[in-house]
């Protein structure tokens, strides 16, 4: 995935774009952010996206805190991921559940919570009968 996002980076001339190799649970920050300058960025972001990523994580609320220790106060944040359907598609939850094991994720993890918690400004949005569900923010970091 990286060799791929690399050409994609290069082709499209993002010279703003450090990609790295980290478990985002195990991750030192400080480690990560020096690995960043010495590549030439500027170690911290104004930033982040995980998309179906954080579910994956055993314990995904770390891989928040080390995502977020990455970017600078005020950064702007999303996160999509999912849970059970709601309403009507409510009858498919068993095959929601079931793709979400087969994929390793955890259904009920709901890690857009971090985003209303630690967020300011926050746009909520919801797809395919809830089951998908999209929040973006802006850290509070920056608040006093």
């Amino acid at each position: 995935m990286l060799r791929q996002a690399r050409r994609r980076a290069a082709k499209a001339g993002w010279d703003n774009v450090v990609l790295i190799r980290a478990d985002a649970v195990l991750m030192d920050p400080a480690a990560i952010r020096a690995t960043i300058q010495e590549q030439g960025g500027a170690g911290s972001s104004d930033a982040a996206l995980a998309t179906y990523s954080l579910s994956l994580m055993p314990d995904w609320r770390k891989a928040w805190a080390n995502l977020t220790a990455l970017l600078n106060d005020d950064a702007r944040v999303a996160v999509v991921d999912m849970q059970e359907p709601v309403g009507w598609a409510r009858l498919l939850t068993p095959l929601a559940r079931a793709a979400c094991a087969l994929g390793g994720a955890d259904i009920a993890a709901h890690p857009w919570q971090a985003v209303e918690e630690d967020c300011a400004d926050v746009i909520r949005a919801s797809a395919r009968s809830g089951h998908l569900q999209i929040r973006a923010g802006t850290l509070r970091r920056g608040y006093s």
